[in-house]
């Protein structure tokens, strides 16, 4: 099973931003994660990077347990590794971590996001009867948590770019609602530098839905998103 896409929040800086730039011990475990799933072609360099993110965050954890940022980037970046070194145990537990996120706090867009992304990511890779029957993917709580991530979202472009991507790599023929999301997010206010990355993205996206041309742009969303050029 290659690396499929969960963006959280967390979730995501793009491989079209240009050369990888160095993790420094001062960046944030959001920070390291991000330069993690877009920043670098290389696989060990985004695994010292997820490493590092996972240590950042359990030490906020141990300062604080109830620390919302470091819970979601801890389980951002156990899912992560659990991607890259295909770890079934690693999957599962990031799975259960966002599901008590989103409990926890259920209006918060970025725990919502990551829960989607989680379930519907592995159905794009594995198909639903082995998502769920391996993983535990559901696609009806993806699709929730998904529709409810970009009401929440605030206008961010962070959750309609994501949320265009996904649709269409889940079903290439609902280009028409792939391309509104995709047209919303470049039209929205990229307020962080991560809204500002799926914005770009979402442009990228664009002349293919335009088109009518949802197989070319399923191939090339599976791309813009996380780990997507990973070497």
């Amino acid at each position: 099973m290659r690396a499929y896409h969960c963006l959280s929040a967390a979730l995501a800086i793009s491989c079209a931003v240009g050369a990888a730039s160095p993790a420094w011990a001062g960046d944030t475990p959001r920070e390291l994660l991000i330069s993690a799933a877009f920043g670098t072609h290389d696989k060990a360099v985004a695994l010292a990077r997820i490493d590092a993110a996972l240590k950042g965050a359990e030490a906020a954890l141990a300062r604080n347990p109830r620390d919302r940022e470091a819970r979601l980037q801890r389980a951002m970046a156990i899912s992560y590794r659990g991607k890259l070194n295909r770890n079934r145990s690693d999957l599962v537990a990031a799975r259960e971590s966002f599901e008590a996120l989103v409990k926890s706090q259920p209006g918060d867009p970025e725990s919502l996001m990551a829960l989607a992304g989680w379930n519907l990511g592995a159905i794009i890779e594995l198909g639903p009867f082995m998502a769920r029957a391996g993983l535990g993917a559901r696609k009806a709580q993806g699709m929730q948590a998904l529709d409810r991530a970009v009401v929440l979202g605030g206008g961010h472009p962070l959750f309609t770019a994501f949320a265009s991507f996904t649709r269409i790599q889940l079903d290439p023929s609902d280009v028409a609602e792939s391309r509104r999301l995709a047209e919303l997010a470049v039209s929205q206010i990229a307020a962080t530098q991560i809204d500002r990355i799926m914005q770009r993205q979402a442009a990228t996206l664009l002349p293919l839905l335009r088109a009518g041309n949802g197989r070319a742009a399923a191939k090339t969303a599976s791309i813009l998103l996380p780990f997507g050029r990973l070497q």
